[in-house]
């Protein structure tokens, strides 16, 4: 596998860090996050019309740019390393890639982006354990199209968006459907997340949905749009990751006892040391699964389930020995390094735990 960036996407990579360090520093960030919206929208346009990465799935004659993985992969990882809280992912990745596999959603693609149209996923329902396919949320047909039941348990970025991707059985097939928020029967019951976003648990109650409202059908389609998702969450843990190593590499150097910085201390480099060896464990294992995205299912999904196990024993190891090198600050508020870990902590099991995706990798591989 060739793992070198083209200069295109180096570019690429320093013009979105130079746009997100001049709008979505430390502070400012903070600010969104803890103000009513939860979002910036000043911040939204500027992803769209100064960049264009809302775009980035988008076909060209739609406004968009048509990006391979890779190129979205370099921006994730950037993404993270900025704590974003606006929902790139699930509209740029997640909503653009269902909707151009599928017939119709121009007009969506459209607004995805102008940054005129904010996504949110539906996929995870209350007592599944990480269950990709849905189980109780179900969508009957009627005479004018479908009649939609069921509930989804926190589903990120759902108080801010303009259209929710959900999934459901449709005639006893996974399907996803697009939903309006506020459609009738449409119910959200909003809360913050520990990382600085929002996120909802929704219930729909015989929403009524036209006859083109599924996006995808089948239940392969399903798992290869979560496969990506998943991966690309990988993407923007090494930034997140990268960062809580750069900041206590800084941290350590700076801090001293004994007349000295504790960075001189063999066991603190040891440590530090451990901590960027699961950072480049996870890189690794973060190129393999976004070059296997395209391959057969069953080496896609082995690869996503392998990256995850190990992006989130790499969350959990770094984050918990960045704040502990940190010592008491690393407890507050006032330092960034806080708000990473708490990051770190949702990606661990944003898209199914490690132990689901070792049980699906352990399935899989009995498989072949």
């Amino acid at each position: 596998m060739d793992f070198t960036f083209t200069d295109d996407q180096r570019q690429l990579r320093d013009a979105v860090q130079g746009y997100l360090q001049r709008n979505n520093g430390f502070s400012a960030r903070t600010k969104v996050a803890r103000s009513e919206s939860g979002w910036s929208e000043s911040l939204w346009r500027g992803l769209a019309e100064e960049l264009g990465l809302l775009g980035l799935f988008v076909p060209g004659d739609l406004g968009g740019v048509s990006a391979d993985p890779v190129t979205a992969m370099v921006v994730m990882e950037e993404l993270g390393a900025s704590l974003l809280v606006e929902p790139f992912l699930e509209t740029a990745i997640v909503g653009a890639a269902a909707l151009a596999a599928s017939e119709g959603g121009e007009a969506e693609l459209r607004a995805i982006a102008r940054g005129d149209a904010r996504f949110a996923l539906a996929w995870a329902e209350p007592n599944t354990r990480f269950d990709r396919l849905p189980r109780a949320t179900v969508a009957r047909r009627a005479a004018d199209g479908w009649r939609l039941d069921g509930s989804k348990s926190v589903v990120t970025a759902a108080p801010v968006a303009t259209h929710l991707l959900v999934t459901a059985l449709a005639d006893a097939e996974p399907a996803l459907f697009l939903v309006e928020p506020g459609a009738a029967g449409v119910a959200l019951q909003d809360f913050p997340t520990i990382d600085g976003r929002r996120a909802a648990d929704v219930t729909f109650t015989q929403v009524r949905l036209p006859i083109s409202a599924p996006v995808l059908r089948g239940a392969g389609a399903i798992e290869r749009l979560l496969d990506l998702a998943t991966a690309m969450l990988g993407a923007e843990a090494l930034g997140v990751l990268r960062r809580m190593l750069d900041d206590t590499i800084a941290f350590t150097r700076d801090r001293r006892q004994f007349g000295q910085p504790i960075a001189s201390f063999q066991v603190i480099q040891h440590r530090l040391v451990d901590m960027y060896m699961r950072l480049e464990l996870a890189t690794s294992a973060v190129y393999r699964a976004v070059l296997s995205l395209d391959a057969a299912p069953a080496e896609r999904m082995r690869a996503v389930s392998a990256m995850q196990v190990t992006v989130a024993e790499a969350c959990r190891f770094v984050g918990q020995n960045a704040i502990q090198l940190h010592g008491g600050m690393g407890m507050t508020d006032e330092v960034a390094v806080t708000h990473y870990f708490r990051r770190a902590t949702v990606i661990e099991s944003e898209f199914g735990s490690a132990d689901y995706h070792r049980r699906r990798f352990a399935a899989l591989s009995r498989a072949v």
